[in-house]
């Protein structure tokens, strides 16, 4: 049986509950608390109910939510989604079919289908849509599940034990402004990429670069529908996929400090003006300039956060709470239900039958770490390597974006768009692609330099090169070690 409560108060489904529900509503205690019906949180609820365990599902705001990124589900999404039997909320949200990348350099465009996994397998295919309407989806899904109860209320505090440190729980103020409280003996902190209890139990912090400052575009005309578009030049990379029937999202990277969105040049508006209108697809240019004579600009950051061990007892650190990467490759709904499938497994009650033992909890988790990094870091290292060269703000990562887009070009596709569409787990694939990259660029270096340059060119390659370890190996090691 599941119920809603809003503003703190129960509203039963039945007048009959069950003693877990009657535990839930009367008694604020469950087996899992739940911070967060995002993406994550929903799913998780659905899947540890199903198993069930007795959940609470904590939320400030049960209203649909509006945001300008978790917009595209990669394959390996959708893969997971239905892993965990909610392939079904991609039904009804007028959701857009998603084949693959149109990525064009300087106005040349290449176009990279996702690849099978095997000659008889159909074609794999993301989604693309409006992210409140796929939350809401999930909500509901979590509101119909056995053993879930969703409470509208915004968490302030976790409940810990003076002598333990043992997270018990939370407090949190109803929209009435009355306090209450909720125990459990797993606490899931899943509040996103603001979350409020992230730095007091999380090893490192989120590291920022530059902003994604997006509009929705109405009746644009794309160049290849059902891709998605990756516009590169040497401005940052600027992204649009259709999110509807009518809509179309275009996200434009803008670094910190970048001289033509200063407010000294009129700020960002003025450099969507200036430097993206002329550099769109001319399909596009008239809902973009549009759009941006509206003023509906919006914007989130573009973090980095790398994943730590959760090692206090009663609490679980899940989400964009946990673990961040530049969101350029759509990559971080996939994390998640991949994550969401690895703790269903992890923490099962044939493996863990009572959720109290916390020492049972902690070691799984440790195994959760370490396990669900099949499936994350070649996410997390392809999304901050491919953003430091799609952003290209200096020679040396110039030639090596240079060097990717001819990768593409000579037909090398089908590898990099299986990692990037998760459908690839493999970190060693990762590597043999990125320097396959890397000496395509140093030939290209060779290729086109006049024999007299020569020297030169050698000289540049040595610092190519370099650029590409820098790149790409701080990353691997932080997947591998941390």
């Amino acid at each position: 049986m599941t119920s809603v409560v809003s503003n703190g108060h129960a509203t039963p489904s039945k007048p009959t509950i069950s003693h877990a529900e009657q535990r839930r509503v009367i008694h604020h205690d469950a087996d899992v608390l739940i911070v967060g019906g995002g993406i994550l949180g929903c799913a998780l609820a659905v899947a540890l109910g199903r198993q069930g365990r007795s959940v609470l599902l904590l939320e400030a705001s049960l209203k649909e939510p509006d945001r300008i990124v978790g917009e595209l589900l990669q394959p390996g999404g959708v893969n997971a989604l239905e892993q965990l039997g909610l392939r079904d909320c991609l039904d009804d949200i007028d959701a857009i079919r998603v084949e693959g990348y149109y990525v064009t350099y300087f106005g040349k465009p290449v176009t990279i289908p996702y690849p099978r996994q095997s000659p008889t397998d159909p074609l794999p295919e993301g989604r693309s849509f409006h992210h409140g309407r796929f939350v809401m989806k999930l909500r509901e899904a979590a509101r119909t599940c056995p053993n879930v109860t969703i409470v509208e209320t915004k968490v302030t505090e976790l409940i810990t034990c003076s002598h333990t440190k043992q997270v018990l729980g939370v407090e949190c103020v109803n929209r009435d402004q009355r306090q209450d409280c909720y125990f459990a003996h797993l606490t899931v902190v899943a509040d996103g990429y603001a979350s409020k209890f992230r730095k007091q139990y999380h090893a490192h912090t989120p590291r920022v670069k530059s902003r994604f400052w997006g509009l929705e575009l109405i009746d644009a005309k794309l160049p290849m529908p059902h891709f998605g578009h990756v516009l590169l030049s040497d401005k940052p990379p600027i992204l649009v996929y259709q999110i509807g029937s009518r809509e179309t999202r275009i996200l434009i990277d803008v670094p910190e400090n970048l001289p033509s969105a200063s407010v000294k040049n009129g700020g960002v508006k003025s450099h969507m003006r200036n430097v993206v209108l002329p550099s769109l697809p001319e399909g596009i240019r008239p809902s973009f300039l549009a759009a941006l004579e509206q003023g509906t600009l919006r914007s989130m950051p573009n973090s980095f956060l790398p994943a730590s061990t959760n090692k206090t007892h009663g609490l679980m650190i899940l989400g964009d709470a946990l673990n961040m990467r530049h969101p350029l490759t759509g990559g971080g709904m996939t994390v998640a239900f991949n994550d969401v499938l690895f703790i269903r497994d992890l923490l099962s009650p044939e493996k863990v039958p009572s959720l109290s033992d916390t020492k049972k909890v902690l070691k799984q988790l440790s195994t959760f770490h370490w396990q669900r990094k099949q499936a994350s870091s070649v996410i997390n290292i392809l999304a901050q390597a491919l953003y430091s060269l799609f952003a290209a703000n200096d020679e040396n990562l110039r030639a090596l974006q240079r060097g990717c887009f001819s990768y593409f070009q000579l037909g090398r596709v089908q590898g990099p768009v299986g990692l990037l569409g998760g459908l690839i787990q493999r970190p060693l694939v990762l590597f043999w692609h990125f320097f396959s990259v890397a000496f395509l660029s140093l030939w290209i270096i060779i290729r086109d330099a006049p024999l007299w340059k020569l020297p030169l060119a050698l000289i540049q390659c040595v610092l190519v090169f370099w650029t590409a370890c820098v790149v790409i190996f701080p990353y691997m090691l932080i997947e591998a070690f941390y």
